[in-house]
């Protein structure tokens, strides 16, 4: 650990990894919270999760910081096998912030959580010095009954197939292209609720081994987090990533990698290699999993590599660093 937390603490990356296991677990460590899931599995009955969303700016193509901070909490809770039921809101507003953009936060919120089915049922509301808060932060809690138990990536096991919902760095472009309006790339945000996406893929019949939306740290983050914690390798291939090419491009000119850039609305699943094809229908049926794709399995080294499409092999690691800061 550093002697001050920088940016980089917050990337989703190796740095926030220490700031977990160096600070807060020694501070807190409970069997609940040592797993380091997506929520906490409370009895093994119930998921309970909660997030803070400090993106800028408030609005951005294709969401705002209230979808966002309702799609992220029902999201983590469906990536732990729960089907989302309640959530709290807690508002941290500057002085100064226009009423009429604090209206469209609160009715885009209202209107993600019906969509979702889910219902926002307590909250809070502090006001800030103007100066002191950034316009607007958000936190959100939820909880909701497990429907699918046993997710972790720890049942992984060599072989199996690794499916990713759609395309590849969404979100963290588009914020990316809104932020100071230095570009229109007509790059939208993914941001979306997945609960009913993962009710899709339950439906299937495939064999499950874990869930996880990959959003601070992207894909490939995700995946080593996914690595690491099975001890385990995942081998993916460059040219099977669905990224759109808008978005290849404004990462290109900027010097980022998709595979390191944030998603809203995406998931990462690891199944049995037979019922891989399954997992993958199911998915294509959802009009959130339309652009799904087997990318890679799961092997007996501890790594994760990239074939490249130039014929290459390259090693991915956790995001080191701060790619781009409040995106969520």
């Amino acid at each position: 650990m550093d002697d001050i937390i920088t940016l980089d603490y917050g990337s989703g990356g190796r740095k926030t990894s220490a700031l977990i296991e160096e600070l807060i677990l020694p501070e807190f460590g409970n069997p609940e919270l040592e797993a380091l899931g997506d929520g906490a599995i409370l009895d093994g009955r119930a998921a309970f999760s909660t997030d803070s969303f400090v993106v800028t700016p408030l609005e951005f193509p294709g969401g705002d910081i209230g979808k966002i901070a309702v799609c992220g909490t029902v999201n983590d809770l469906a990536m732990c096998g729960a089907e989302p039921k309640y959530l709290s809101l807690a508002l941290i507003i500057e002085e100064g912030l226009s009423t009429d953009t604090l209206r469209r936060v609160l009715a885009s919120a209202a209107e993600t959580a019906r969509a979702a089915g889910v219902r926002i049922v307590t909250g809070d509301t502090k006001v800030v010095e103007r100066g002191r808060g950034d316009g607007l932060y958000i936190n959100t809690a939820g909880i909701g009954p497990i429907k699918y138990p046993g997710l972790t990536p720890k049942a992984m096991r060599p072989g199996d197939a690794v499916i990713l919902s759609g395309t590849a760095g969404d979100h963290g472009a588009a914020v990316m292209l809104a932020r100071g309006g230095m570009l229109d790339g007509g790059v939208k945000s993914d941001c979306a609720a997945l609960n009913g996406l993962v009710s899709a893929l339950m439906g299937s019949g495939a064999e499950l081994r874990c869930l996880r939306d990959p959003t601070r740290g992207g894909v490939a983050t995700t995946l080593c987090e996914f690595a690491a914690d099975a001890g385990l390798g995942i081998e993916l291939t460059e040219g099977d990533i669905p990224v759109r090419r808008s978005v290849a491009a404004a990462c290109a000119l900027l010097g980022l990698d998709p595979l390191y850039s944030a998603n809203e609305g995406k998931l990462l699943c690891v199944v049995s290699p037979d019922t891989a094809p399954a997992a993958l229908a199911a998915l294509r049926a959802h009009p959130l999993g339309r652009d799904a794709a087997v990318i890679g399995r799961v092997t007996g080294g501890r790594r994760v590599v990239l074939n490249t499409g130039a014929g290459g092999r390259r090693v991915l690691r956790k995001l080191s660093g701060a790619q781009l800061p409040r995106i969520c």
